[in-house]
Parts: structure tokens; C-alpha cells; sequence
């Protein structure tokens, strides 16, 4: 395969070796025909596809060994932030029609690293139990050498150590007692029984309880451990309990007690009215009418960063079809945030959607990646990637200002940017081959410029998509260790769900859950009004975890 790719690099380099014989043959004029110079017309034509085919490739195997082995970081290179604040003052110099503007300092939180602390209890939380073990000597071992009397403690040292177990399995046994009116019973014959009252099973016919399908769900959504991996840990404890098991607890769970309120959490997203969505690829191997090797979907809608309750969502489907986003956000209105995919522009008109800038900004970045890294700096492809770095530069300068204030920040900062880098992408589309990866990054930036500057409509919306890209990230994690999905079901989203979106309200997973599967079994409400009382808002305050930052 890597033989007939670069077979046109090789054939360009053989038919340059062939000009250069021949123009050293003939230093002389010469006539001739009409036809031999079509020909030769041709060969030239041509060689400059093969060129661009041999750049087109070059850029590709780049952009490949980047993927593979390079960092995956956006950040802008050293040696072009010089020119990230020349082509700043140079933008807003061309959009005000002057050379002399200045480009508004934008003041950059600096990131240091907190020291790790020595002490085990600074890394501890509070209300850790202590185990004190006293290491004293014998009143043998206390008596002096030289007088024989007995030492005296005169003083002592403490050192502090971290112990941890694996965790522990116990078995439950509820009884359940049935009592009956001896004095009935004697006079009539007839006594009357009286039971306790059982509560539902969490899967019936199974000996799950929360606790232990709450353990499972973290370790495989939050921890992204594979069932055959808790199986196998499982065992070296000494408990045989299976991943089919397992599997079944976590489907049923979901569909039983978790399954409402996730669809409470779907009624409450669609009355925001700024979403965010996204997708990735999902292999299912078992699906009805289609094959193991059919590409499915995992879809993701949340709510943006002005939402009083933060909510994650995700939705499997078997295809990537607008219709599929149509009805999952059918009773919203509103701004989506989103990325280039088209299917997203053929939403009803009531949704409208908003560009992502990290796309954009991503694309000058492949291209700038294609190049050797003397050319960079002085690249039309770093110049791009300045541009939109200069934007998220602002963006940050106005992340404490009220929304209101940031629409009228963004008019004054940012506009002038965005209608110089239209402008220069007008001019540098006309120097840059289509094709190539500049030509690339450039025609994504005039298509969707029309969403990209949504974003200046509204103060409550963002400059990127990222926040649902660090949604789905969980979810790829997971992937990169399933590998696949055995069954629809299987890649149903209600458990993930729910992780998420207590992870974004500062709940701990584990305890949220195991809150959720005891109250719902024994609750009395059903439908709708059970599900409203489980959700994040209303967790008992054992559940919030302040170590869990918000992503």
C-alpha cells in the first residue's frame, strides 16, 4: 500500500529527471511541430497535478504521524505569539482603516502547579477515621542498664501512614415475618395473618442490590473498567460473579428505575434555550438488519455554561441522520451549539445553531502541522491560526462579565478581529491550492462563517462546541476499552447519563446512584413525580462531593 501511494511522487521526480536530460541535450532553440508542443503542454499540465498530488500526500503522511504520535494540545506554538500580537494590532488597524490602533491587553491567568503535599492528612477528607496503634516497651524493656530503675515516657513521635483494602462484599439477609391471632384462631377456627411488607427487588429474580450494581455502573462508566475486568478482579477476591450478570443488572437498573429519570433530566433540557451537541461513531455487533460492522452513533446534548442545573445527556442511534437530532430536541427552542456537520443546519427553523471556533482554529492548526517548522512562522497557516487564537484570547478576558456585558464587549473587541480575518482568508483563499490542507481550513471558514459569528448574537453563547466535546470525552474513553457494543441496548445511555450529569452538579457518582436505585424502590409516588424528587438538585447532601470539579 505504501508503494502505490507515493507512486505518483516517484513518477513526478522520473519526468523531472527526464527535463532536466533533455534541456541539457538541447541548450539550442528548436523548432517545433504543433503537436509536440501540445504534447509537451500536457506533460507540464501534468506534472504541476503531480506536484500538487505530491503535496496533497506529503501534508496527509504529516498530519497521520501527528495523530499518532504527536500531542494532541492546540495550544500556539513558541515563536509565534510575537506574531500573534502584531497580527492583532494589524486586524483591528485594518478593520478601523488605520495602522496606528492598538490591540487591548488581555490579562492571562498564569497556571502553577500546587505542590503535592507531604502530609497524608492534607490529602485526606475530612472525617477520615484514624487507627491508632501504640508501640510501647516492656517495663523489661524500660529498665535502665546502668541503675536499674524503670525508664519514665518522657516523650513521643507519630508517624503517619495511608492504609487502604480492596472493597469488601458482605451478604444481606432480609427476613421477613408473618404473624397470625392464636385467640381467632381458637374461637372461630379462622385466625387472622398479618405479613411485613417487602420491598420491591432492584432486579427481580436476581440477588442485586443498589450498592452493588451502583459499584458496577462507576467502575465501568467512570472508572471506563470492562465488565470482563471487574469479572476477573472479582475472582482474585474469591467472588464468582459474572460479567453476563453483571450486564443484566446494569440494563435492567436502567431501564426500570433509571430510564424516568433520565426522562425528566430530557423535559427539563429542552426548556433551556442555549443547548450543545455532538456525536461520535459506535460499533454495535448485534442490531436487527444490519451488519457487525455497520457504523452507529452515540449522541450527546447538555446544557451551556448558563444553565442553573447542568445536565448531560446521551442517546444511542443506529445512524447519523438530522432526523434523529429533530426528535430528541422536538420540544426545544433555541441556540445549539455544534460543529460543522451539515445534518445539524437541516434542523427546524425554531433551532438555531452556532458555530464551534476550536473547529476552525483546529483546521489553520492541521495545516500548520503539514509544514517544516522553519516555514511555520511566517506561514499563512500560522497567520490563521492567530487570528482565531486572538479570538479565544478575548473570549477569556470577558469570562466574568454578565452576558450583557460581554454582547457589547464582543461588538467592541472582537468584530473588528472577525472582519479582518474574513478579509485576509478572502485574499490567502485565492494564493492556496484548494486541495491542500491551508485550502482545506480555509474553505471550512468561509462555508460556515455565518454560524461562526452567531456566537456575537448573544452573550449567553460560546465561542466553541468544547463544552460538549468534554462531555462526550467519557464516553470515547469508554469506547477505547469496550471496543464495541454487543446490543442496542447495550449502548442505551440512561447509566452514563446519569454519571455525567451528577458529576456536573458535584455529586459523587457512586453515591448518587446508590441514592437513586434505594429511594425509587421504595418510594410510593410513580411516573413523573418519583422521577422529579431524584434529581441531582434534590440529592441528600451525603452524595455532594466538593472534590469533584466541575468540567
Amino acid at each position: 500500500m505504501k508503494t502505490l501511494a507515493f507512486c505518483p511522487i516517484l513518477w513526478y521526480h522520473f519526468l523531472m529527471g527526464n527535463e532536466k536530460n533533455t534541456a541539457a541535450n538541447t541548450p539550442e532553440m528548436v523548432t517545433i511541430s504543433r503537436a509536440e508542443y501540445d504534447s509537451q503542454q500536457a506533460q507540464l499540465a501534468e506534472l504541476a497535478e503531480l506536484k500538487l498530488q505530491n503535496q496533497w500526500l506529503l501534508e496527509q503522511l504529516g498530519l497521520a504521524k501527528k495523530r499518532q504520535f504527536g500531542a494532541s494540545s492546540e495550544r500556539l506554538q513558541e515563536g509565534l505569539m510575537d506574531q500573534l500580537s502584531l497580527m492583532a494590532n494589524e486586524a483591528e488597524a485594518y478593520a478601523y482603516g488605520t495602522k496606528n490602533a492598538t490591540a487591548e491587553q488581555v490579562a492571562v491567568k498564569a497556571h502553577a502547579r500546587k505542590r503535592q503535599s507531604g502530609n497524608v492528612l492534607d490529602i485526606v477528607p475530612e472525617g477520615t477515621p484514624t487507627e491508632v496503634v501504640e508501640h510501647r516497651l516492656s517495663e523489661k524493656e524500660r529498665t535502665c542498664d546502668t541503675c536499674g530503675a524503670v525508664m519514665e515516657e518522657i516523650g513521643k513521635e507519630v508517624r503517619r501512614s495511608l492504609k487502604m483494602e480492596p472493597a469488601r462484599f458482605w451478604i444481606r439477609e432480609d427476613v421477613y415475618y408473618t404473624y397470625a391471632c392464636k385467640q381467632c384462631e381458637a374461637e372461630t377456627g379462622e385466625g387472622n395473618l398479618r405479613k411485613t411488607s417487602k420491598q420491591p427487588t432492584l432486579c427481580p429474580g436476581s440477588f442485586a442490590s443498589p450498592e452493588a450494581v451502583a459499584h458496577i455502573m462507576t467502575q465501568k462508566f467512570v472508572m471506563h473498567s470492562p465488565l470482563y475486568r471487574l469479572e476477573q478482579e472479582f475472582q482474585r477476591q474469591g467472588l464468582k460473579l459474572s460479567r453476563q450478570t453483571m450486564a443484566n443488572w446494569i440494563l435492567q437498573a436502567s431501564d426500570t428505575w433509571l430510564r424516568p429519570v433520565y426522562d425528566a433530566l430530557h423535559r427539563r433540557l429542552c426548556q433551556e434555550t442555549v443547548l450543545h451537541g455532538d456525536e461520535t461513531t459506535l460499533q454495535v455487533l448485534k442490531e436487527p438488519g444490519r451488519t457487525s460492522t455497520s457504523k452507529s452513533y452515540m449522541w450527546v446534548y447538555r446544557t451551556s455554561g448558563c444553565a442553573e442545573q447542568p445536565i448531560v445527556l446521551y442517546e444511542y442511534q443506529p445512524s447519523r441522520k438530522a432526523e434523529h437530532a429533530a426528535t430528541f430536541l422536538k420540544d426545544f427552542s433555541g441556540w445549539l451549539h455544534a460543529d460543522g456537520y451539515q445534518g445539524y443546519h437541516k434542523l427546524p427553523e425554531n433551532i438555531r445553531v452556532v458555530g464551534c471556533w476550536a473547529h476552525a482554529r483546529r483546521k489553520f492548526d492541521e495545516a500548520l502541522q503539514t509544514l517544516p517548522k522553519e516555514k511555520r512562522q511566517d506561514s499563512l497557516a500560522a497567520t490563521g491560526e492567530c487570528y482565531c487564537t486572538r479570538l479565544f484570547q478575548l473570549e477569556q478576558s470577558l469570562a466574568d462579565l454578565t452576558p450583557e456585558e460581554r454582547y457589547n464587549k464582543r461588538l467592541e473587541l472582537e468584530k473588528p478581529v472577525l472582519d479582518a480575518l474574513l478579509a485576509w482568508a478572502e485574499d490567502a483563499s485565492v494564493k492556496t491550492a484548494p486541495k491542500s490542507a491551508l485550502g482545506k481550513a480555509l474553505h471550512y471558514l468561509r462555508e460556515r462563517w455565518p454560524w461562526l459569528i452567531r456566537y456575537l448574537e448573544d452573550g449567553r453563547l460560546e465561542i466553541s462546541n468544547n463544552r460538549a466535546e468534554r462531555s462526550i470525552k467519557p464516553f470515547v474513553m469508554d469506547k477505547k476499552n469496550f471496543l464495541f457494543a454487543n446490543t442496542p441496548n447495550g449502548a442505551h445511555g440512561s447509566a452514563i447519563s446519569m454519571i455525567e450529569t451528577a458529576k456536573e452538579n458535584r455529586l459523587d457518582p457512586y453515591r448518587y446512584l446508590m441514592w437513586v436505585l434505594q429511594s425509587s424502590s421504595v418510594m410510593t409516588a410513580s411516573g413523573p413525580g418519583r422521577a422529579e424528587q431524584l434529581l441531582p438538585t434534590n440529592a441528600p447532601e451525603v452524595s455532594r462531593s466538593d472534590s469533584e470539579n466541575r468540567k
